[in-house]
């Protein structure tokens, strides 16, 4: 038996979905890709060492800001843009945490690379420029409170000493006893006493005028530490 479909139109209009049929019918047209809405993807969340370094940072800015009896929890999470929750898995005491932040390489003052410049001042200079910028930073500027306020937190003052400032030292103590080893510098000032000479007055002039510029560094190298170690 034969079927026959037959599509009615008005008289004088055309119907462009329309398709005229003879035993068979054709699906209308998609609609336009235009007209369907984007879908928006699912907000990522910050983990692992990228978290990890905005926790230090956040840390460090907040110390720099304010004081060690005024760090928080609740003050470094929402400037990490964090939850205080994970901070608290994480780390038992701020103490803890600043511990961690100021040793880290990228975040905080773990990464210091000897020089070799060939000779001791020019050394000297790297060291203890690179050193007076680093004050200039959040990061630098941490280590302020922890240093002033030494009575008020003797133990968390020796392990920064212990685990962020000696070892400072020594990469300066082995630039000394690589110049003692060229001729540069008399073996018996190569001590620790001497080493911790140049941050200490680096130290002292940015508390006092709050930066230490490259002519005051060039004045502690040229006018102390290399007359005192000249042979």
């Amino acid at each position: 038996m034969f079927l026959k479909f037959t599509v009615h139109r008005s008289p004088g209009r055309r119907d462009p979905t329309a398709t005229a049929i003879t035993g068979r019918v054709t699906a209308s047209a998609a609609p336009s890709p235009q007209l369907q809405a984007p879908v928006a993807g699912p907000a990522t969340r910050r983990r692992g060492v990228e978290l990890t370094q905005a926790i230090y940072r956040a840390t460090l800015e907040e110390l720099a800001a304010t004081s060690f009896e005024e760090l928080s929890f609740e003050k470094i999470a929402p400037r990490a843009g964090t939850g205080k929750s994970v901070l608290y898995r994480r780390w038992s005491t701020t103490a803890e945490l600043v511990l961690a932040a100021l040793r880290d390489e990228d975040a905080g003052l773990g990464r210091l690379r000897t020089p070799d410049t060939g000779t001791l001042r020019g050394d000297l200079l790297v060291l203890l420029t690179t050193f007076a910028r680093l004050l200039d930073e959040p990061r630098g500027r941490a280590l302020r409170p922890l240093l002033t306020q030494r009575p008020r937190h003797p133990e968390l003052f020796a392990q920064v000493m212990d685990q962020v400032i000696d070892p400072h030292r020594l990469v300066l103590l082995d630039c000394i006893r690589t110049a003692v080893d060229r001729g540069q510098a008399v073996p018996e000032r190569a001590t620790a006493r001497t080493a911790a000479i140049g941050p200490r007055l680096i130290v002292a002039e940015h508390i006092d005028r709050g930066t230490v510029p490259d002519e005051e560094v060039r004045a502690v190298v040229d006018e102390v530490l290399l007359p005192l170690l000249a042979p």
